[in-house]
């Protein structure tokens, strides 16, 4: 299943990177919170760590995974900008998978 990974040392700033990233990629303003975690997963076929982004605006709740360790994550690793409204959680959808 599903759990948070142990943190180390650098995840803080790692996390903090990837927050920025995020902010910069989407246009979001200080007002909106971004929520960046390492998650570790058991579940066969999941990768054994990954990074979970989460943000809100106005339309929603917006998440997306990124399936490495938050310390690997390159600005890269971001969707794009464009890519905003998808990733929208549609309310009333139970989605394990994301």
């Amino acid at each position: 299943m599903l759990g948070f990974s142990k943190k180390s040392p650098g995840n803080g700033a790692a996390a903090d990177r990837v927050r920025d990233w995020t902010r910069a990629r989407f246009a979001l303003t200080d007002d909106e919170t971004v929520m960046v975690s390492e998650v570790a997963c058991s579940v066969p076929g999941c990768p054994p760590i990954e990074t979970h982004l989460v943000f809100w605006t106005a339309a929603g709740r917006h998440h997306f995974k990124i399936f490495k360790p938050l310390a690997d994550v390159i600005e890269d690793d971001l969707p794009p900008a464009f890519m905003k409204n998808a990733l929208v959680a549609l309310e009333g959808i139970d989605c394990d998978c994301c």
